[in-house]
């Protein structure tokens, strides 16, 4: 019966797969005229570097994406907007595109197969399993994401502190990123890995004022638009770049310290529930339990 039942699913998934590449087919002789009359193709933009896999799990996913081609953007979406949050997480290569798309494409498999082993409640463990495979990279990534953007807004005044001093010392706004860089790849290689990336742009030739705006968009956090926002404002009016890196690391060391008192005032009301619910129920079994069994052992003897 679970055999049959694997079969059946399976069987229907590539049913379903054939009849929606079967919908979407286009005639050669079409395709061929659209691409001959088509103009000169957009140039990408896309933030990924791309490469061939040289993991034996990137070669995997590969392969499992060039199987199921036909649905690809219907399962995982644009392209262009998973290499973003890609970015947003630090997996800058295409070959992690490969694998979170073949991820999504493979756990909802694997989601239904485990499903089958729920005996009476295999329906609901089947749609259970199925819709847990095909979010769960997406939550993944997600937290991914936001765990990032953390770390870099809580290393973010430190590193400016760095970079104040390096200034003062006597470089140049360029080669103190590169020199912080390197001092706080251990403590915050987010951080570290931005800074590095800048100066890579710049040796390459990219302009100071756009690598600035790139690193903004790769981290997309509020802080460092502000930061970036604060150089190119100094970079145009020819203002004292460590005074202004020193003020705008005072204040988000303030503001630092006031997020973390604010966590700690909130600390208390969030402690309320679990004391309720957990810790005193315990606390009165311990100290009433002997109570209650002496009052029923004198009211038993009175009884007699």
């Amino acid at each position: 019966m679970l055999l049959f039942l694997i079969s059946a699913a399976v069987t229907v998934f590539l049913l379903v797969l054939t009849l929606f590449v079967a919908a979407t087919a286009k005639d050669p002789t079409e395709a061929r005229l659209m691409e001959i009359s088509a103009n000169a193709p957009a140039i990408s933009t896309a933030p990924l570097i791309k490469t061939v896999p040289t993991t034996a799990v990137g070669k995997v996913a590969l392969q499992v994406t060039g199987l199921f081609s036909p649905v690809r953007g219907f399962i995982s979406g644009s392209d262009s907007d998973l290499e973003y949050k890609l970015t947003l997480a630090g997996f800058r290569k295409h070959e992690h595109l490969e694998v979170f798309t073949a991820s999504k494409m493979i756990l909802p498999l694997l989601g239904i197969v485990i499903g089958t082993f729920f005996g009476d409640n295999m329906l609901a463990a089947i749609a259970v399993g199925a819709l847990l495979g095909f979010f769960l990279p997406d939550m993944v990534l997600s937290y991914l994401v936001s765990h990032r953007q953390e770390q870099i807004r809580l290393t973010l005044p430190d590193a400016l502190d760095l970079l104040v001093i390096c200034m003062e010392a006597g470089l140049g706004i360029d080669q103190a990123l590169a020199r912080v860089g390197e001092e706080v790849a251990r403590t915050a290689p987010a951080l570290a890995e931005e800074f590095q990336i800048i100066s890579r742009e710049q040796r390459a030739g990219k302009p100071r004022l756009d690598a600035w705006r790139s690193m903004a968009e790769r981290i997309d956090l509020e802080y460092v638009r502000q930061f970036v926002a604060m150089l190119v404002q100094t970079e145009r009016f020819g203002t004292p770049i460590a005074n202004a890196l020193g003020v705008f690391a005072d204040t988000l060391r303030v503001r630092r310290t006031q997020a973390a008192e604010e966590s700690a005032a909130k600390a208390g009301v969030k402690l309320l529930f679990p004391l309720v619910f957990c810790i005193f129920p315990s606390i009165f079994v311990v100290s009433l339990g002997p109570a209650i069994l002496s009052l029923e052992k004198m009211f038993q003897e009175i009884a007699k």
